[in-house]
């Protein structure tokens, strides 16, 4: 069983997807820029720049994800979790206005909340252009993907956790 989780920055991705995998017994990945930062020895900033330039971390990041997801049953956690999952997997996606997500954003890292409403718009632009230009994924669009959409505006992660459990659990 594989199950795919995706969300934009600050939908509680990365911690309901931990908490999914814990939940269901099930291997975690949450491959991330972070990781690559961390693994080459390059600092994330410049990743991220370098990302607006090139494809190479994209690329990178991605063929990490599906190389993970071939060793199998696991909860993948990420921006294209539910493009790069297989027909097969359980794909979920989560939903948050800018507003709720820069919020969060600013609850979880601190700073000026004008400011990162303004670094998340600026964000979520350019990832959208980003999988558009590389791979012809319009992530607005995930309605045709998922199984399972989750507006997480009001939600807490154990109540996301336990929609999206219940999803698995009927196949849904």
């Amino acid at each position: 069983m594989i199950v795919a989780i995706s969300g934009k920055s600050g939908c509680g991705n990365s911690t309901v997807s931990r908490m999914v995998a814990e939940r269901l017994g099930l291997r975690w990945i949450n491959y991330t820029f972070r990781n690559i930062s961390q693994e080459q020895g390059v600092p994330f900033e410049q990743i991220l720049k370098e990302a607006q330039e090139s494809p190479r971390w994209d690329l990178y990041l991605d063929e990490r994800q599906k190389n993970l997801l071939q060793e199998g049953t696991c909860v993948l956690g990420s921006r294209l979790a539910i493009w790069l999952a297989p027909p097969e997997a359980f794909k979920v996606y989560l939903y948050a206005p800018l507003e709720v997500r820069a919020r969060r954003i600013q609850k979880r890292e601190g700073g000026r909340f004008e400011e990162i409403l303004e670094e998340t718009r600026e964000r979520d632009r350019r990832d959208a252009g980003r999988y558009l230009a590389l791979y012809g994924i319009d992530i607005d669009r995930y309605e045709e993907v998922a199984d399972l959409v989750i507006d997480t505006t009001e939600l807490t992660p154990e109540e996301i956790t336990e929609r999206i459990v219940a999803g698995v659990q009927k196949g849904a």
